[in-house]
């Protein structure tokens, strides 16, 4: 079984206007999360808590999922409050509850919550796809969005692995 890891598509981190491609990702998503459902997979919404200065206050309207999102009443939701969304949460025993197949992962940002999370499946032994064109982040002061994107879907994509992590088009999965 197949389960969609959708990490910290939230209000208040993509608000912002300046935010890489995020109409485009959030469609993207939606039309794998239709897919993942549709073959017998679960959709797992990841959501962060943090400070209410950060507008990530657990419950508050920044903390929400983005209202763009296709969300489900069957999908999952698990909280976090570290970059990688394994850490001290349940998230390792609900995809072991699932009986996930492979995890393919989507969602806010790149290169802190996107990779944190990937890096901790394979270090659990999850069969683990990115979806190529289904996450984002912000331009940072030494590099481009666009091109942390591809840096990222390189470097997961040669991360030594057993099985080995896949990255692979939204389209295409």
């Amino acid at each position: 079984m197949d389960v969609l890891l959708v990490i910290d598509m939230q209000e208040a981190p993509l608000s912002d206007p300046g935010k890489h491609d995020v109409p485009g990702v959030i469609a993207r998503i939606n039309r794998l999360a239709v897919r993942v459902r549709s073959r017998g997979g679960t959709v797992l919404f990841i959501l962060h808590g943090g400070e209410a200065s950060e507008g990530l206050a657990p419950g508050s309207a920044g903390w929400q999922l983005c209202s763009a999102l296709d969300v489900k009443p069957a999908d999952r939701r698990v909280h976090k409050r570290m970059n990688d969304a394994f850490a001290g949460t349940t998230l390792e025993n609900e995809l072991r509850e699932l009986g996930a197949e492979r995890v393919i992962a989507a969602g806010w940002a790149t290169d802190f919550c996107v990779d944190s999370t990937v890096r901790s499946a394979v270090s659990r032994g999850f069969e683990v796809v990115v979806a190529a064109d289904c996450h984002t982040l912000n331009d940072r002061p030494h590099l481009r969005a666009g091109q942390a994107i591809l840096h990222h879907n390189w470097l997961w994509a040669n991360l030594i692995a057993d099985p080995p992590v896949r990255v692979i088009p939204e389209a295409a999965i």
